[in-house]
């Protein structure tokens, strides 16, 4: 779905990557707005789909589970539906993509430990329709999660557009 941001709900977002804690009055008072407009905005922008939940806050370390990695599928088309259906009951199994290319899915997966992690690795491998995987492990956490560039980025090149 595509959402069309404006300039107020930029500035909101920004303030929420930059402080996800933010209360909606902090929010207002940073961005200069009345409490109303940006709780009203909020509760759009979660509806709409364009703000993710709360609980993509929740550091996986935080739950034991401090390894983490990608994990590659190969897949029988016929069965993608029961693979995906199973993949959902795999709670290591934080997210699912289908990606372009030669790999059918991609599941961004956490663990306790290598022991922990092959034991995930076991449990997607031996969903329905999955026929082969391979198996990243991040090491290292670069940059973390973010939209504030991205947001930052759109609203110049919206600019330089309306020139």
């Amino acid at each position: 779905m595509v959402h069309l941001l404006d300039d107020t709900d930029r500035r909101i977002l920004t303030e929420l990557d930059n402080d996800p804690r933010a209360t909606i009055m902090g929010l207002a008072q940073r961005c200069g707005l009345a409490r109303g407009t940006v709780q009203a905005r909020l509760e759009r922008l979660e509806r709409d789909g364009a703000l993710r939940a709360h609980s993509v806050r929740v550091d996986p370390a935080a739950l034991g589970r401090e390894l983490s990695g990608m994990v590659a599928a190969e897949l029988d088309q016929h069965q993608y539906e029961k693979a995906v259906e199973a993949l959902r009951r795999i709670p290591e199994v934080l997210e699912c993509f289908a990606p372009a290319g030669e790999t059918d899915l991609l599941c961004r997966v956490v663990a306790r430990d290598p022991d922990d992690l092959y034991r995930v690795c076991e449990e997607i491998r031996l969903c329905p329709g999955i026929v082969r995987t391979r198996t990243s492990v991040y090491l290292r956490r670069l940059i973390p999660y973010r939209t504030a560039p991205l947001l930052a980025a759109d609203d110049a090149g919206r600019r330089t557009r309306r020139g």
